[in-house]
């Protein structure tokens, strides 16, 4: 990748409202020398956004900005080619996602986003993931909570197992939080294409090498009570599972035989059958178009919570891992995980791959693979927490203090 283009990095979709919280990280946390641009179709917005930031840090009044629209391809060949890194916010990605990536894989410049959709991961797969690899592209989905703290969590908590034997590892979520128009959006999309998700599924699969004498499995597991969680484990269908066991088959570290479950922690059992049944509805009506455009009407994209209300928000991810004999319990936990810590992880790994020396990679690749310990490193400096637990909770993960007594902090 060229050292003479003229921005590190830049971040497009900013005006929007997750795009605007990554800018103020940005402004704030970004390291003086660091060359970056806002960019995004409406001019009026970053102008009033630039504004903002300079409130912020004075510097920030002098930001480049660049007009590009998501389906605007002359447009988006050029942001490509002239950053080393594009972040986007632009969502939903089916809709809007594909031009970028296509610009990035083409122009060698590395990408990532927030998607939480996986068909939209394996189409872009098929597309552009070779095209990438030719260029030294990294493409790296799912760089929020969709799913950095599961895939950087599991690799967290399989390096403290044996690797030269099967490991296990289970994962238990609980968050406390909102979400926004544009994940709203974006979760419909996803769950109104059950047919053309499974098609590109198999098709990802069938070009997908399988690491050679290896196994790796992310197979869902029936409901019920967890003793490990002290919670009802609810498998989550969420693409989490997907990143984490795209992570274990590239990287060697996670032993011969890998599985991975991935669960909801539900302290009530009548709330873990509502919402069962509110997602079955969900399904069920973005099936049909006038149904599905009613729904689009309740939250719209741009849209999202107060200061107020993402500052009462929080997150906990547990981890047991088990291999060897050995059983380890740990957890990756934060504030609000929709916005302001979904903010702060793509920033954080817009700048580990400006910035950070990483192990060389290309292609698309999950954040463990593309920058794995070095993000760890740099998500803990930023207060999110990577901890080991003296053993299993003794009461369900939440956020209140005191829960178990942690043996080793990161962060």
């Amino acid at each position: 990748m060229s050292a003479e283009r003229p921005y590190d990095l830049v971040l497009f979709g900013a005006s929007g409202f997750t795009g605007g919280l990554t800018a103020e990280y940005l402004a704030r946390n970004a390291p003086a020398e660091c060359r970056w641009a806002l960019a995004g179709r409406d001019p009026a917005k970053l102008t009033a956004l630039r504004e903002r930031l300079a409130a912020i840090e004075p510097r920030c009044a002098d930001l480049p900005l660049l007009r590009a629209d998501a389906t605007d391809r002359a447009a988006l060949r050029e942001v490509a080619a002239s950053a080393r890194v594009v972040a986007s916010t632009v969502g939903p990605y089916l809709r809007y996602g594909e031009p970028l990536v296509a610009a990035c894989a083409e122009a060698g410049t590395d990408y990532l986003d927030l998607t939480g959709e996986p068909e939209f991961v394996d189409r872009m797969y098929l597309l552009h993931h070779q095209r990438a690899v030719e260029t030294g592209a990294r493409l790296v989905h799912s760089c929020g909570f969709d799913s950095i703290p599961h895939d950087l969590g599991v690799l967290f908590t399989v390096g403290l197992l044996p690797a030269d034997v099967p490991v296990r590892v289970r994962g238990f979520v609980r968050a406390g939080g909102t979400f926004s128009g544009g994940t709203f959006a974006s979760a419909l999309t996803a769950v109104s294409r059950p047919r053309a998700a499974a098609r590109i599924a198999r098709a990802r699969r069938a070009a997908d090498p399988r690491p050679a004498g290896r196994r790796i499995r992310t197979s869902a597991d029936r409901p019920g009570w967890s003793a490990e969680a002290r919670a009802w484990a609810w498998p989550l269908p969420t693409i989490d599972p997907q990143v984490v066991g795209r992570s274990a088959a590239a990287l060697p570290g996670y032993g011969p035989d890998f599985g991975y479950r991935h669960y909801a922690a539900v302290k009530r059992l009548p709330v873990a059958l509502l919402g069962t049944a509110g997602l079955a509805l969900l399904v069920g009506a973005a099936q049909l178009p006038a149904l599905r455009r009613m729904l689009e009407g309740l939250r719209k994209p741009g849209d999202g919570p107060a200061a107020a209300r993402r500052a009462r928000s929080w997150f906990t991810v547990r981890f047991v891992g088990e291999s060897g004999g050995r059983r380890v319990f740990t957890e990756v936990s934060g504030g609000d995980p929709g916005y302001t810590e979904t903010a702060k992880m793509l920033a954080e790994s817009a700048l580990c791959l400006a910035f950070d020396e990483l192990p060389p990679t290309a292609g698309q690749v999950t954040t463990a693979v593309a920058m794995g310990s070095a993000l760890i490193d740099r998500l803990t400096a930023a207060g999110l927490r990577f901890t080991v637990l003296d053993g299993p909770p003794r009461t369900p993960p939440g956020r209140a203090p005191g829960l178990d007594r942690p043996s080793a902090v990161r962060g």
